[in-house]
């Protein structure tokens, strides 16, 4: 079997129709799985968290971080303020 985890589940997360530690027979499966979910967080979920895609023996684990600060927009040259 091979697995499929979220190492930690955000908002959005829960209020996806995914599913945490879901379970597959084929590796195939689980990795083509994996790459959907993590691109559909990364390009749909609120943008506050980077997901990571992770292999690791039988499982395949979604890390979860928060992105670096926004830009804003300043070039530093003084005059912004």
């Amino acid at each position: 079997m091979f697995t499929i985890n979220v190492e930690k589940e955000c908002g959005c997360f829960k209020k996806s129709a995914f599913e945490n530690n879901k379970s597959f027979n084929s590796k195939d499966d689980a990795l083509l799985q994996a790459q959907i979910m993590t691109n559909h967080m990364n390009e749909k979920f609120c943008q506050k968290h980077k997901f990571t895609l992770r292999e690791d023996g039988n499982s395949f684990s979604i890390a979860v971080d928060m992105k670096a600060a926004a830009h804003s927009g300043c070039c530093g040259g003084g005059h912004c303020s």
